[in-house]
């Protein structure tokens, strides 16, 4: 079964950095596209984050572009996303999926109906 298993959240102040890890099994990691997407309170999940299936191209967010970088490494089934400059606006629960397609967003994009439980991110003085 399809398990998606997200960690390296925390507390951290503006201007810093944290490393966010998906772990992945259950399916063939290498063979998909991965996303990140975040959902702060009130607010609809957003896709901020893609990368192609052996890594070579990335896409990102404006909101996010410049500051975050994802990364795979698919001896690991294990995805990344490297968060620097962080701001009070990316206070979010942040989710990782595959894809069948590059930064989609689309729910028909996704090739599984499952979502981890999320890593928390608070960005706070």
């Amino acid at each position: 079964q399809v398990q998606l298993a997200e960690s390296g959240g925390g507390l951290v102040q503006p201007g810093g950095s944290l490393r966010l890890s998906c772990a992945a099994s259950g399916f063939t990691f290498s063979s998909y596209y991965m996303s990140w997407y975040r959902q702060a309170p009130g607010k609809e999940r957003e896709l901020i984050a893609s990368i192609t299936s052996a890594g070579g191209s990335t896409k990102y967010a404006d909101s996010v572009k410049g500051r975050f970088a994802i990364s795979r490494d698919n001896a690991k089934n294990t995805l990344y996303l490297q968060m620097n400059s962080l701001k009070p606006e990316d206070t979010a629960l942040y989710y990782c999926n595959a894809d069948y397609s590059f930064y989609s967003g689309s729910h028909l994009s996704r090739p599984f109906d499952y979502w981890g439980q999320g890593t928390q991110v608070t960005v706070s003085s």
